[in-house]
């Protein structure tokens, strides 16, 4: 990566953002993006940019939570062993927890069904000044239920609401939402991590030989193969009508994990970028206080030594 000091960081990560990003402009097709890209990069060379760009999300990261103005929604969808989970590591180790939260989306409970297909997600949403993470997300509302339309009959919605637009009419609901975070100060990114079925072989059969991984598989990863180009057609579909300026999709080549990374960390780091971050700037009343606090604490540290004194001199 050029050091060029002309060059701000949006610049310097362009070439691993930009292919990448779709803000709903002109077409989309997903078999246009290769999964195996790994653009001009070695291993070795993503590892310093990955490097870099995790002491610039941990400096972002601490200016956001002080500013508390904004906050940062991140979506991470993809396939079964797409490498999520370990993208999410990677690239926020290091990031202070305090700032940052992580949660993931599985099977809605019953609860869960007995509100909004969005209300899980919803009350999970970043505070302002903290980047929130969604391991799946209320995409998953237009994706498993739309493969397995069985699904949507647990949703317990009345049933002239089940009609053949009920998908589109969620695509509209959701660009709203997100249009509407957008304009209280959440930035939203949204990540597809672009998995070959031939790579998902080779990841599922490497969990099988290692006992740490072993729990993440089970049969029916094999019956959801199966259905493999449904659910890439439903992918396309969900980033062709959900991409906005204000909310992107990155489709992110996913077949080579640390180039998935680069991708992902450039594009929030670039987006980051463009916000302003700052720390807060102290008015002069403040300041004058500080003098004062300063001479008190100093006055506490003399009384604390004369008693000593006095004790010495007998």
């Amino acid at each position: 990566m050029s050091n060029d000091s002309s060059q701000s960081l949006g610049d310097q990560l362009k070439p691993y953002v930009a292919p990448f990003r779709y803000d709903g402009s002109g077409q989309f097709h997903l078999k246009s993006h290769k999964t195996n890209e790994k653009g001009a990069l070695d291993k070795d060379g993503a590892g310093i940019i990955l490097d870099a760009n995790r002491k610039r999300l941990n400096d972002f990261q601490e200016k956001l939570y002080a500013q508390d103005r904004w906050s940062l929604l991140l979506i991470f969808q993809g396939m079964d062993a797409s490498g999520k989970d370990g993208a999410i590591k990677s690239i926020f180790e290091g990031i202070n927890p305090q700032g940052c939260d992580v949660h993931s989306f599985k099977q809605p409970s019953s609860l869960e069904l007995d509100h909004d297909f969005m209300w899980r997600t919803t009350i999970a949403l970043p505070q302002r000044g903290r980047i929130g993470i969604f391991n799946r997300s209320y995409y998953e509302e237009c994706l498993v239920t739309r493969v397995h339309p069985e699904l949507l009959e647990k949703q317990k919605l009345p049933p002239k609401l089940i009609t053949k637009n009920i998908f589109h009419e969620r695509f509209e609901d959701i660009t709203a939402f997100e249009r509407y975070l957008a304009r209280n100060g959440t930035v939203v990114l949204k990540f597809f991590l672009n998995l070959s079925k031939e790579e998902q072989r080779e990841r599922f059969l490497g969990r099988l030989e290692e006992p740490a991984k072993n729990w993440k598989f089970s049969m029916g990863d094999i019956t959801e193969r199966a259905l493999w180009p449904r659910y890439m057609a439903v992918y396309q579909d969900i980033v062709r009508h959900t991409s906005t300026p204000q909310a992107p999709w990155y489709v992110v080549p996913a077949d080579h994990k640390w180039f998935a990374r680069v991708v992902i960390g450039s594009a929030i780091i670039t987006a980051l970028e463009k916000l302003d971050l700052h720390f807060p700037k102290v008015d002069k009343a403040d300041r004058s206080e500080f003098k004062l606090v300063r001479e008190a604490l100093l006055r506490e540290k003399e009384g604390e030594a004369k008693p000593a004194r006095a004790r010495t001199a007998k």
